[in-house]
Formats: structure tokens, sequence, C-alpha cells
């Protein structure tokens, strides 16, 4: 058998059967909510895998979609972005499945949202938040979550005696409380271009893709659309700790490749499990020990 033939296979007598997969997949590996959301939720995404009629009926997708949306209620307001994406996709799929031409539906419902989805991030970061377009958004976060201390680290060259006495200097201070001679950041040149680059890459990034799946039609530009929104997942989340939100982009993404885009839908799932790697892998904290 050809590799095409194989990768003809993979996708079985649906082409939307691997992106359904994968996002089933996310489901179980990022469960969520209290235990009555939980169970069914994880009972739904397992049944999908192993039977393929239950994956492609729209009745598995609008259960999956009450219960993301059940989780947003009871966990309000703190639910991740993603996960409102993720109960809008669900619909989307169920919604797709239950019509008579259910791959178009479910690539034009996809394509909509991605672009509503990056066009949204670009009003939000350029429009409603100047905290990110003056770079204090990625300076204050390299500095003070936890899961980008490697990165900030390494990329920005900085010491961990270096990083510790920088994040001491945002620790916030009790209510009302003002230190008379605050002491100030003392910054890596290539601190400074790693903040710079995460605020207005990630901003063109997305403008970018917003544009590319919001008025680019299918032809030639076609594969710039995917290849846009495979490398900005393979680039942000190396750094960004969210890969439930690289699987989902992803996800739909796969939904748009034609039925004889073997390759590309490939390209999908190699992309997906390059974010898994991401997430799972503390490859950051390996190079700094190596390099130490």
């Amino acid at each position: 058998m050809s590799l095409k033939e194989h990768l003809a296979a993979l996708s079985g007598s649906e082409p939307t059967a691997v992106a359904l997969r994968l996002t089933a997949v996310e489901i179980l590996l990022r469960p969520m909510g209290p235990g009555w959301i939980f169970a069914p939720l994880v009972l739904v995404a397992t049944l999908g895998l192993l039977a393929t009629p239950v994956l492609l009926s729209a009745w598995t997708w609008y259960a999956a979609s009450a219960l993301v949306a059940a989780r947003i209620v009871v966990d309000w307001p703190e639910p991740d972005n993603h996960i409102y994406l993720l109960g809008y996709w669900c619909l989307a799929i169920g919604l797709a499945r239950g019509s008579l031409t259910p791959a178009p539906k479910l690539a034009h419902a996809g394509r909509l949202l991605l672009g509503f989805a990056f066009a949204f991030a670009v009003i939000w970061k350029a429009v409603l938040s100047p905290e990110y377009r003056d770079g204090r958004f990625f300076t204050v976060t390299l500095l003070t979550d936890p899961r980008f201390a490697d990165v900030t680290q390494l990329v920005g060259r900085m010491s961990p005696d270096a990083f510790m006495s920088n994040r001491r200097v945002l620790d916030p201070l009790p209510d009302g409380a003002e230190l008379a001679d605050p002491p100030s950041l003392n910054l890596t040149r290539s601190f400074g271009f790693l903040a710079f680059a995460a605020t207005w890459g990630t901003l063109v990034f997305e403008a970018l893709l917003a544009v590319a799946f919001l008025t680019w039609k299918p032809g030639r530009l076609e594969y710039a659309r995917h290849g846009l929104l495979l490398l900005f997942c393979l680039v942000t989340y190396a750094v960004a700790p969210v890969s439930g939100f690289g699987w989902l982009l992803l996800a739909m993404g796969c939904a748009l490749c034609r039925p004889d885009q073997h390759i590309l839908r490939a390209l999908y799932v190699a992309a997906w499990f390059v974010v898994l790697f991401y997430g799972e892998i503390p490859w950051a904290a390996a190079v700094l020990r190596l390099s130490s």
C-alpha cells in the first residue's frame, strides 16, 4: 500500500473523521468540570473514538457541546477562551453532521470560527488593551507566570538569580502599601527582544490569519492559509503553555482539508503531535540544563 493509500485509509470513508478524532482526543487529554460534567464528557469522547458511527453522529457532538456549555456556566467566569471556542466547535460539528453535506458545512464553519477567533483576538490586543500594545502584558507575564520561566531564562538570556530578582520587583504589595524607593527591572536586551517579538509577532500573525480565513477564497491562497495556521501553531505553542488551544486550532484546520488532500491532513496530525510534545516535554528546561 502506498503512502497516499495509507493516508486515505486514516480518513476512512468520511474525510472529516480525522478532525473529529483529534477533537475527541483533546477532550480526553484535557477533561473539565465537576464529576457530573467530567464523567459523561469523557464517556462521549471515548465512545466516539471506539465506534466510528458514534463519532459521526450529530447527537454525540450536541451532547459534547451541551456539556462544555454546562462547564462554562458552572465555572463562570474562569474558563479559558478556548473552552468557549471548543463549545462552538462541538456545536458546529453537530450541526454539520446533521446536514446533507457534512464535510463542506463543517469546513465552512471551521473557517468562520478560525477567522473570527483570530479577528477578535486582534481587536482585544490592538484596540482594547493599551497594556498589550506597549509591551507591559508580555513583560509582566514572562516574568511572573511560572510556565514561562524556562523559556524566559533561555531565550531572554537571563540567569536564575536575575530572573528571580526581576520577579520580586513585580511581587504585589499589601493593599494600600507603596514603596518610598521602588526598585526597577533589570532586563537584558534579549529579554526585550523576546517581549517585543511575542507582542507584535503574535498580533501580526493573528491579523494575517484573520484576513486569510475570512477573506481569502479557495484557490492558490488556500495552501498559504493552511501554511500560516500550521506555522502559527508550531511557533506559538512552543512557548505558550496552552497546548489545548493549539490542538483545537489544528483540529479545526484539519476539517478544512478537501477529501483528496491526504498529505495536508497528515501534516495537521503531525503538527498536533508536535504541540502535544511541547505541552508534555519541558524542552526549554532541558536545553537550559544542557547549556549550564
